[in-house]
């Protein structure tokens, strides 16, 4: 039976997850952690568990998703997984900071692996998890689906009755509005999800009320 942990973090109350399965193995998902006590926290949750962190994978490369990449590394010596189309906002992290009213420090992350490709399969335990490649609030944007427990974690892409912004460098309307209703809604309506700021889901009731439906009409 998987198991996921919710961390709200940071002060864009980031959405970081712990995944997890019956052999204790587990990803951390957009490890956003920035004070030390959310470091902390996250680090008793998986110790008291006694889990092993295999991956640390992330949806984007948008500061408020990677500001504990540098603790994981440290901690458990795994650098992060991202989708090559956002290299250019790991290169970016100073500039970013910038936007965020931080100072240098934060911009510092590892480099990270540019391996989530679209249709790569992540496996943990006895657990596999499937990324799509969902463009439009950042150039890499990927959604991460785990079909045998019927979740999926969209990162910025979509959120509880909204959709990601599109006004962040590289954000694109209509690559995001083709995420959603052609990857996304094609999911089992079961499907649990979990976005990377606010409450958890289901493609049912996005694909009934989700604003999105209507963004590209004209006025």
């Amino acid at each position: 039976m998987a198991r996921i942990a919710t961390f709200c973090v940071n002060l864009m109350h980031e959405n970081t997850y712990v995944f997890s399965d019956d052999t204790k193995e587990c990803v951390i998902i957009d490890c956003g952690c920035f004070e030390q006590e959310e470091k902390e926290a996250l680090a008793a949750y998986i110790d008291e568990n006694g889990l092993t962190p295999k991956h640390l994978l992330c949806t984007h490369f948008h500061l408020d998703h990677v500001f504990g990449n540098q603790f994981i590394l440290d901690k458990y010596g795994l650098q992060a997984e991202v989708n090559p189309g956002d290299h250019l906002l790991y290169e970016l992290q100073r500039l970013q900071a910038v936007a965020f009213e931080l100072d240098d420090s934060a911009a510092h992350t590892p480099k990270p692996s540019m391996n989530l490709d679209d249709g790569k399969i992540i496996k943990f335990g006895n657990t596999e998890i499937k990324v799509i490649s969902t463009p439009g609030h950042s150039p890499g944007g990927v959604s991460l689906y785990c079909e045998s427990e019927k979740v999926v974690f969209t990162g910025d892409t979509l959120f509880n009755g909204t959709y990601g912004a599109v006004n962040l460098p590289g954000g694109r309307l209509s690559k995001l509005y083709k995420s959603i209703t052609e990857k996304l809604f094609l999911l089992p309506e079961e499907t649990i999800v979990y976005p990377g700021h606010g409450a958890e889901t289901d493609i049912k009731m996005e694909k009934a009320t989700n604003p999105i439906r209507f963004a590209l009409m004209k006025k």
